[in-house]
């Protein structure tokens, strides 16, 4: 029985395959983290005010569609049980789209100006967002028709870190340069970004044809029981308390990481006067994801998934925290800033890498508990929990860019406007990884108890 409900062993070309997944994906969604808000600021001369709304408009859509996407994949596959899979054949509608959708954003409202830039900007913003959606829900949620155990789940969380980590650095490796060399132009972010949208799409076709849904009886699962209600997601919330965990983790770790992407070309341009650097920045950054990446699977082993993440976000915070206090007494270099920043936030990604693992955990739980399984559901509720964490931050951060005095293309900025951009870069993230911290610690409920519990569940169930 066990047999027929797994394809084949998972292979070395499914993990390349599962990494390409959110490789191809960052390499357009890491500029809309970083760069977006510069280039509403200084391109498109955007009021600061009308940013701040636009920005929360479009957040609350992308947190709408982010559950109702995973509603749609569960509901469609439990009526209409595809051959192809249940995730596998939006990746490849969807990744075409995406590319057009992520060039058309950075290009088009270029050539309009006034109320109708702002209309085309808001419709560009839309299409890629929605677009976004339709790719990284299913891509995420397949880890779960892939994996069997937690061996596999721990082996493709880490081979997406490695996928989301070089897809996070190139784009902040290639328009930096352009912007260093062009400007603030919408040639350097036009070129930037259809460079980045193209090596994206050929990572998502790889995506598609390298990866296999082998935990063929998860996947039918999803068609067991009463159906799948829209009532399920409040279930999510009184049943399953390390899905809420994880929730309050999904929003305090993009809280931290869209105030400190949305402000670091302000950090590096306007405080340390070396927007360059940001280039090695993600080198180094992705030097010490590599690093981690491998010695996660060690130290799991030993403490556990959940005691190693805690202790990633503690230390993360306190080298944040000393770093806010170094800043307030005294000034330090480019490169120290960024040598001392990449540490706290590499400490903070490891939360990131791991968290794919725990999504799959939590579903294997929920299951447990409501007797349901539907990863797509789960995965997009819990990417509405990042949206609302991307809301606070990016939002936020460009109201605060206003609040403290930041004037677009000034030569120098006051030195009231400097000390705002020094805390809100690194205090709030700080204070963000304590809420999530708090969270593993307080909330979390899966114990090994419980684990052995679900894992003979399921060998019986086999």
């Amino acid at each position: 029985m066990a047999s027929s409900a797994t394809k084949n062993e998972l292979s070395v070309k499914h993990q390349i395959g599962y990494a390409c997944g959110d490789l191809g994906g960052c390499m357009t969604f890491a500029l809309m983290g970083a760069m977006v808000t510069r280039y509403y600021t200084n391109v498109l001369k955007v009021d600061y005010a009308v940013l701040a709304v636009l920005l929360l408009i479009w957040n609350i859509w992308d947190a709408v569609n982010d559950p109702l996407m995973g509603i749609l994949m569960d509901k469609i596959y439990a009526k209409h049980h595809n051959k192809n899979g249940k995730f596998r054949p939006w990746l490849l509608r969807i990744a075409p789209l995406l590319c057009v959708a992520a060039i058309a954003f950075w290009t088009v409202p270029t050539f309009f100006q006034g109320t109708t830039l702002l209309v085309v900007l808001f419709f560009c913003k839309i299409l890629y967002e929605g677009c976004y959606t339709m790719f990284n829900i299913p891509m995420g949620s397949l880890l779960g028709a892939m994996a069997n155990n937690d061996a596999e789940r721990s082996a493709l969380s880490s081979a997406r870190g490695f996928g989301s980590l070089i897809g996070n650095v190139l784009p902040l490796m290639i328009l930096p340069q352009l912007l260093a060399k062009y400007g603030d132009t919408s040639f350097a972010f036009g070129v930037g970004s259809a460079i980045c949208a193209v090596i994206g799409f050929v990572f998502c076709l790889l995506h598609y044809f390298w990866t296999e849904e082998r935990n063929q009886a998860a996947v039918e699962a999803v068609g067991k029981g009463d159906g799948i209600k829209i009532s399920d997601i409040g279930r999510l919330f009184t049943k399953n308390r390390a899905f809420v965990a994880l929730i309050i983790h999904g929003i305090c770790i993009c809280t931290q990481q869209y105030v400190a992407s949305t402000l670091g070309t302000y950090m590096y341009g306007d405080v340390l006067g070396d927007i360059g650097i940001m280039s090695i920045q993600s080198t180094f950054s992705m030097v010490l994801g590599i690093v981690s990446l491998f010695l996660c699977p060690i130290i799991s082993k030993k403490i556990g998934l959940e005691k190693m993440v805690r202790a990633c976000l503690l230390i993360g915070a306190v080298c944040y925290l000393g770093l806010f206090g170094t800043m307030m007494v005294t000034n330090i270099s480019a490169l120290v800033y960024m040598v001392w920043s990449s540490v706290a936030s590499g400490f903070c990604g490891v939360s990131i890498y791991m968290q794919w693992g725990l999504v799959a955990t939590v579903t294997d739980y929920n299951e447990y508990v409501t007797g349901k399984r539907t990863e797509g559901t789960i995965y997009g509720v819990f990417n509405l929990s990042r949206r609302i964490g991307q809301t606070v931050g990016n939002s936020a951060a460009v109201a605060a860019l206003g609040w403290i005095g930041y004037q677009a293309g000034a030569a120098t900025q006051s030195a009231g406007t400097i000390t705002g951009i020094k805390a809100l870069c690194v205090l709030i993230p700080a204070i963000a990884l304590v809420g999530s911290w708090i969270a593993f610690r307080f909330v979390w409920n899966i114990t090994p108890q419980i684990r052995a519990d679900m894992a003979a569940r399921k060998s019986a169930a086999e």
